[in-house]
């Protein structure tokens, strides 16, 4: 059967034409969603698993844990981990913070975007509690410690390559977003209480 039978020379390839361009952007825009999706269920790419609670088990081997912070190119706040490093026991929940601030007089809303490294590790990493989870908004000079509780999994042991990773490094990307409505509509309430003050 062939498409478009009914259209003959030039009309038949310009639909054809159009057909392979509305196929080729449905792929695209469906390809971050499922590649997301595919690297949250394998761990590939440092994808990391989100837990409801700790895990049941905690094993005498420990694993270190490192945390990394950095800001996308136009995205103007300071961003660091409070500590750089730390050892848990596998299965035990361990407890960090970021330090978010922003230095400008306009509030300013960010997402986290996130992995582990190395990549084996993403499937054994199981986050309870993430400021990645949402979108985060500071406002003028405002600093923020925010939190993420975590786990490994000890299955990683049992793991035919996750057996061999003694460190994971926890890696943060904060990027700007629009600010969400309610926080633009309370930013312009505050300007204008400010300026009825001071007039």
């Amino acid at each position: 059967m062939k498409l478009f039978a009914h259209l003959q020379g030039p009309k038949r390839t310009a639909a054809q034409t159009v057909g392979v361009v509305v196929l080729m952007a449905s792929l695209s825009w469906l390809s971050v969603p499922f590649y997301d999706w595919f690297c949250r269920v394998t761990g590939f790419g440092g994808a990391t698993n989100v837990a409801q609670s700790g895990s049941d088990e905690i094993l005498d081997q420990t694993i270190k844990i490192r945390f990394d912070a950095s800001l996308a190119r136009d995205m103007p706040w300071t961003f660091k981990p409070e500590v750089r490093e730390m050892e848990i026991r596998i299965g035990e929940t361990g407890l960090a913070f970021y330090e978010a601030h922003n230095p400008l007089d306009v509030p300013i809303a960010g997402q986290a975007a996130y992995n582990v490294t190395p990549y084996e590790a993403g499937g054994f990493f199981d986050k309870i509690e993430c400021f990645c989870f949402t979108e985060q908004v500071l406002m003028p000079g405002e600093t923020m410690l925010m939190p993420v509780s975590f786990f490994v999994d000890p299955e990683i042991v049992d793991d035919r390559e996750g057996q061999y990773v003694h460190t994971i490094t926890l890696s943060y990307t904060f990027y700007q977003i629009d600010l969400p409505q309610d926080d633009v509509q309370a930013a312009l309430t505050t300007v204008a209480q400010d300026a009825i003050e001071t007039y």
